[in-house]
């Protein structure tokens, strides 16, 4: 039973992070099991390229604990991991590794070469995450690992692109996009992150044709698209430009006519209320474009350069451009004036590149048929967000939802499943390559270029993982998945477009429960980030503090609603309360050497707590007390549990272990067993109270816990071979004793006065002292008879038990409304004392006179600030009180 001394989580946690999954204790069953709940859930699957970071490592420790405690319920558990295959990042990731290896871009390997270095390159780093959720004790069933360009998952990747093509949601067009020039595609808004930035706007002039003289200004943010000017507008209804209806103007630099259209596009109210229309370079003016039959001049192209329909400055980049036309501008004398303006500049998520909008042919998806039982689902009910306010947020969203851009120019994600006819043109979307065109029966088709928007195959991430579109047991179990722990960065991206899709392909929302945690702040609440410098990287506090104390500061700030404080005191604290329990178990474990116990032996494990054992037909009362608050405890502990009030199941596991059951009932224990009378008794209580702890615990810290557990419990075949299979302790009704919850807590009470009584005396803790106790009662009077041998022991003071209404004898006393405690002090004792006090009080007397003494001068006060003033009278409202006590315990000696 020997505990190694000092609490060395290094030394353990790795071995129980293999053995669990070696032994496969985190696997579900494919079918269903009788009698028995399902739970299940997806992890957000991380990116194929990345390490864990510490908002994962939240996320994790959340779905972990959850997990770990449907599981220890009986509930049939599945945790299904997997990873993203982050078309982007990975691209971007490998391509940057050919130019640092090779010095060999993409297109020199050819599209075939490159995805195959892409394999390899997954293969060989692809798997760091993973070996982190498995040394963070994940308790995922990695026997069901996905990753979304698997097989299985790129074959309902494809049927649910030809469902919606032939339902009609799919289909491809020339529209305005938004365009990464650093990465080469097409982005979704989602994936365009806008920055306010200062930046200006240029009023430039404009003159009207065959009215010399007459000019309209416009004023523009980026002046070099308006070599692609097609038109410009003024409002219907705007009298100042009544007299330009059907007119047109000459755009400056490209000498070329253009009209003035009307349309709403202009607003009266903005500027000089007219707007150039560049429908090539602008999503509002593509639409006037559209309405008005604009031709559209692409003067920028996907490399951000200018084309050769930017005339004299084709070639240049775009912001080359900018100077150089401003400059000619203001030679032609047609830059009225520049002024500085506040603007919000879309940048690709991705690479931080300004994002250019450009008129390109593109895969859309229809979103507003899919958003509608998307909605629904939530307002029925059938989809709960957790906190609740992320509900607002998400119908916004969806009320507002535009249609999807899913293609991308890259080369490494799910291929679209098009074929285009080189002979008449025709697209042939389908399930499998198809060998000829679906419209001409032409062998000259060849497959779209293109690939899937990366969330396109993560929005199909809860069925797809399950089998889907084969109908598989898995998918029958563990589908809807009961619940969906996420980020809200990630809401639109992910979470609605499961929803929408869920819905579309399996009729049936994909989670019933959506829980949205925050952000790990540090400790100064500033949001982490690399270049603030701020970033906790988990594997290595994990390493300095043990992962379960990394998790347990983290979910002591994980209230619903709100983000996570993580700061290097919480890890500090939540190490000591690991090293708390830790040396807990090493005083039990002595504790049982001394008995001869070797090991709690259990014929089953406790599920509903039962009361303690007794002692001639009755519990000792600390036994009484500590089985009522560990009732107490599971029962609060399951609630917040249930409701993810992750902070609440910290505080309470804490509460309990360290406040209750370390700081007293180990004390008293101890007391108890030291006496030999009924040790055997004493003892099994006491294993029986760590033993539910431990397991009341675990979800929570599941390394320590096992690893003590293991310790503790003698092996057969009726118990669970590991902690993490043990039931979770329920509370029950046999234990409930509100009697001795107040008795002790009266006990308590009596043991801090006479402690806090010594301590405001300053009398040494080791001295023995004899104190008298007046009971304002007989319920008090009969406790502290019962727990005479506790009072004294703990107050290394012999008490008297006066009669109620006995005269009080004369010495350092403290009263409260159920008892008084008066300590008397021996002749030795009261002399050292009283020449202690008289000293204090002369120093006092000094310090408080020269106090009163500055307050006193009004040269000081009339110089002095006033916060030094006030400062001054506070402390010396403190000294006078100090006096007062001094004075009154000197009063009170013998």
């Amino acid at each position: 039973m020997q505990l190694e001394k000092v609490y060395e989580p290094q030394r353990f946690e790795p071995h129980w992070a293999e053995l669990w999954i070696e032994r496969g204790y985190f696997h579900a069953p494919s079918v269903r099991l009788p009698g028995r709940d399902v739970f299940s859930l997806v992890i957000p699957p991380p990116n194929v390229t990345g390490s864990l970071h510490i908002g994962h490592m939240l996320e994790h420790t959340e779905i972990d604990v959850t997990t770990r405690w449907h599981r220890m319920r009986g509930h049939q558990t599945l945790w299904l991991p997997g990873q993203d295959h982050a078309g982007i990042a990975t691209q971007m990731v490998v391509e940057r590794a050919l130019k640092e290896t090779d010095n060999i871009t993409r297109h020199d390997l050819g599209r075939e070469k490159f995805v195959e270095r892409v394999w390899e390159w997954k293969e060989q780093y692809g798997g760091a995450i993973i070996g982190q959720m498995k040394r963070m004790g994940d308790s995922c069933d990695w026997s069901r690992n996905r990753f979304t360009l698997d097989d299985g998952l790129s074959k309902a990747v494809r049927e649910t692109f030809v469902r919606l093509y032939e339902k009609g949601l799919m289909y491809r067009g020339e529209y305005m996009v938004n365009w990464c020039p650093r990465c080469h595609t097409a982005l979704s808004d989602l994936e365009v992150v806008h920055e306010e930035s200062q930046g200006n706007l240029w009023h430039i002039e404009y003159p009207v044709k065959d009215m010399p003289g007459r000019t309209v200004t416009v004023a523009t943010t980026r002046p070099e698209t308006m070599l692609g000017d097609t038109a410009v507008c003024i409002h219907p209804e705007d009298e100042r430009y009544l007299d330009l209806h059907g007119r047109s103007v000459v755009l400056p630099l490209m000498d070329r006519e253009i009209p003035i259209i009307c349309d709403e596009l202009a607003d009266p109210k903005f500027g000089t209320g007219v707007v150039k229309v560049t429908p090539a370079h602008d999503p509002n003016d593509f639409e006037a474009g559209k309405r008005h039959n604009l031709p559209h001049v692409k003067v920028i192209d996907h490399n951000a350069q200018m084309t050769a329909a930017a005339g004299a400055y084709a070639g240049l980049d775009r912001y080359e451009a900018r100077t150089r036309v401003l400059a000619d501008l203001d030679a032609l004398k047609r830059l009225v004036k520049t002024e500085p303006y506040s603007l919000s500049a879309g940048k690709c998520q991705r690479c931080k590149a300004v994002v250019e909008p450009l008129v390109s042919k593109q895969w859309f998806c229809s979103m507003k048929p899919l958003a509608g039982p998307a909605i629904k689902a939530v307002e029925d009910g059938r989809i709960v967000f957790v906190p609740e306010n992320w509900s607002k947020t998400y119908y916004e969203w969806m009320y507002n939802i535009r249609d999807w851009c899913v293609s991308r120019q890259l080369w490494w994600g799910h291929r679209i499943p098009a074929w285009h006819c080189q002979a008449c043109g025709g697209i042939t979307v389908a399930r499998q390559d198809p060998d000829k065109c679906s419209q001409c029966g032409s062998s000259h088709i060849e497959q779209d270029q293109d690939v899937l928007d990366t969330w396109f195959s993560s929005g199909l991430w809860p069925f797809s993982t399950l089998g889907w579109p084969d109908q598989t047991e898995d998918l029958k179990t563990y589908y809807p998945t009961t619940l969906l722990i996420t980020g809200f960065d990630i809401l639109f991206f992910w979470v609605a477009r499961m929803v929408m899709l869920g819905m579309e392909m399996m009729g049936d929302v994909p989670f019933r429960t959506v829980y949205i945690h925050g952000l790990v702040r540090d400790a100064e609440r500033q949001k982490m980030s690399k270049t603030k410098g701020n970033t906790v990287d988990p594997l290595i506090v994990t390493g300095q503090y043990g992962t379960d104390a990394v998790r347990f500061a983290l979910l002591r700030g994980a209230a619903p609603g709100t983000d996570i404080v993580l700061s290097e005191e919480r890890m500090v604290s939540s190490r000591s309360f690991a090293n708390k329990i830790w040396n807990a178990a090493r005083f039990i474990f002595m504790q049982m050497e001394k008995v001869g116990v070797d090991d709690l032996e259990l014929d089953r494990l406790e599920t509903r707590i039962g009361p303690p054992g007794q002692i001639e037909a009755a519990a000792p009362l600390e036994d009484r007390w500590i089985f009522h608050r560990l009732n107490e405890t599971t029962a609060k502990i399951n609630a917040a549990q249930q409701a993810f009030r992750y902070h609440e199941v910290a505080d309470l596991v804490w509460g309990f272990l360290w406040d209750e059951f370390c700081d007293w009932y180990l004390e008293v224990k101890k007391l108890r067993i030291q006496s030999g009378e009924h040790s055997r008794v004493h003892l099994h209580n006491l294993l029986r109270v760590f033993e539910i702890a431990l397991r009341l615990l675990h979800p929570v810290m599941p390394f320590i816990t096992e690893e003590l557990w293991q310790r503790l419990l003698k092996r057969h075949d009726s118990l669970p071979e590991s902690i993490c299979l043990a039931p979770f302790p329920q509370a029950g009704d046999a234990c409930c004793d509100e009697r001795a919850a107040r008795d002790f807590a009266l006990l308590r009470e009596m043991i801090t006065s006479a402690r806090a009584l010594r301590a405001d005396q300053k009398l040494d803790p080791k001295q023995t002292l004899e104190g008298l106790l007046y009971p304002a009662g007989e319920a008090t009077a009969a406790l502290a008879r019962e727990a005479a041998t506790i009072l004294d022991a703990l107050t290394n003071t012999k008490f008297t038990l006066c009669p109620a209404g006995a005269a009080r004898l004369a010495g350092a006393s403290r009263a409260t409304p159920e008892f008084e405690i008066v300590l008397q002090l021996s002749g030795s004792q009261a002399d050292a004392m009283r020449q202690r006090l008289q000293k204090e009080i002369d120093q006092l007397n000094k310090v408080i006179e020269s106090s009163r003494r500055q307050l006193g001068s009004e040269s000081f006060t009339a110089k002095a600030p006033a916060q030094v003033i006030d400062g001054i009278r506070a402390k010396l409202a403190d000294y006078e009180a100090q006096l007062a006590k001094s004075m009154q315990a000197l009063q009170a000696l013998p």
